[in-house]
């Protein structure tokens, strides 16, 4: 019989990190702590990464992806069942039928290792699902719901600790990668006062691609609607109205 080896799969954010810092102080058996870094992630949560393995003394092994994800971005070349798409190299923005992204720079490696591991241990991961996402819940070991954690509970539980983000979840609702399409408006709103440098390579990648970033809306439309919603504000105007969105199409189209 293979010997078990426990492995935590840290995102680094609220859940994971609260779980993390939870089963250190029940302590539970820890093996691995595992952190696939998709080179998209703000710079808070690498600076959160770093300050999080000071903390509990431990080493958290970092991996990454054979290629960056420009290169699938840019140059890939994949089989597309759509051969109207041969023409065109890389694989673009993902979208929510498409998450390219996250399969290749995060579950490809992670599956990989695990497979590694699995010749010679029996593997119980530590998944950092709260209690309030059931959703997302299959077959694994959940100590969040098992504690009745609940997204707020792991962020206060952090918070506690000393653990911030410097600001991130100050400013967004989830902290993953910063250049994600499937943002809400709001996010990217956010994204783009907040951190200026990101939204300037954002608008670098999708002037140099061939999908559209958001179903309706190139990044330069988004910018386009951001500037029309901050002069309505100022104006006093409503938003959300057929006069707002009339004037939107106009200048979209222009």
């Amino acid at each position: 019989m293979k010997p078990k080896k426990y492995v935590v799969s840290l995102s680094g954010g609220k859940d994971s990190t609260a779980m993390l810092l939870r089963l250190i102080a029940e302590k539970r058996p820890i093996d691995y702590i595992i952190f696939c870094d998709t080179g998209l992630e703000f710079p808070q949560m690498y600076e959160h990464i770093d300050k999080l393995e000071k903390y509990i003394g431990r080493p958290i092994i970092r991996l990454k992806a054979k290629h960056d994800f420009e290169y699938y971005f840019f140059v890939y070349h994949p089989k597309r069942k759509n051969p109207e798409l041969e023409k065109y190299d890389g694989m673009s923005w993902g979208g929510p039928r498409n998450r390219w992204c996250t399969a290749m720079l995060k579950k490809r490696v992670l599956d990989a290792y695990f497979k590694d591991l699995k010749k010679d241990y029996k593997i119980v991961e530590y998944i950092g699902i709260a209690a309030d996402e059931p959703q997302r819940i299959k077959n694994a070991c959940y100590p969040l719901v098992e504690w009745n954690m609940t997204e707020r509970d792991c962020l206060e539980y952090c918070y506690e600790r000393g653990f911030d983000w410097g600001g991130l979840y100050n400013i967004f609702h989830r902290v993953s990668c910063w250049c994600c399409p499937l943002q809400s408006l709001d996010e990217l709103r956010k994204l783009r006062k907040h951190f200026p440098d990101l939204w300037k390579q954002l608008e670098l990648w999708d002037r140099n691609t061939w999908r559209t970033f958001k179903p309706g809306y190139s990044v330069q439309d988004l910018n386009v609607r951001f500037d029309l919603e901050e002069q309505w504000q100022t104006q006093g105007k409503k938003l959300n109205t057929k006069k707002f969105y009339n004037t939107l199409r106009e200048k979209l189209a222009s």
